[in-house]
């Protein structure tokens, strides 16, 4: 069950990507057969569907905006948050599943504050379930962006999550040195 618990401000880029939208609603009929294909461009521009875009499709369309939601609910390609600069995902096919892949998202769930399918609110991490990446022999598995962490143990969550926020850190750190050295130049 996908839920629109916590509404995320929309980004400048965002923002400026629904007014592009709307101006591109033009291009497909009012009719509702129009819907999905409506949705999937939507969430190609924005990566996932904010409330939003829900009332813009649903007033192109004549429908209410429950009725978008609950068509979009049906299926799984839609996300409902945007997704995190860290989209987690977390294998749950067989072979992950029997070795523990449901603990390893437990822990990810607990350790963010989030669940699955949802967004911490500085948009950092996002969680995903997903069916099978096809990387069996290393189950459990978790997939970090495009990064693949095989024979993930409950206890190497928390590294993970430490690894982030340190590099974060560091970036920050690197970001004010530069920031400093050009106030100290002008």
């Amino acid at each position: 069950m996908h839920e629109q618990s916590k509404e995320f401000e929309l980004t400048a880029e965002e923002a400026a990507a629904l007014d592009e939208i709307a101006g591109a609603l033009g291009r497909f009929g009012q009719e509702r057969g129009n819907l999905i294909p409506i949705l999937q461009m939507v969430q190609e521009r924005l990566s996932y569907l904010p409330p939003r875009a829900i009332e813009l499709v649903a007033s192109h369309l004549g429908m209410a905006p429950c009725e978008v939601y609950g068509v979009a609910t049906f299926y799984n390609q839609f996300r409902f948050h945007p997704p995190g600069r860290y989209r987690i995902k977390v294998c749950l096919g067989t072979a992950c599943h029997v070795k523990g892949g449901d603990i390893i998202l437990e822990n990810f769930e607990r350790k963010l504050g989030i669940r699955d399918g949802e967004t911490t609110p500085d948009r950092e991490f996002s969680i995903e379930r997903v069916a099978c990446v096809g990387c069996c022999a290393l189950a459990p598995v978790t997939v970090i962006n495009e990064t693949v962490h095989g024979h993930t143990a409950p206890s190497k969550v928390e590294g993970l999550l430490l690894g982030f926020q340190i590099e974060r850190e560091r970036k920050e750190r690197e970001d004010k040195k530069h920031a400093d050295g050009e106030s100290q130049d002008h």
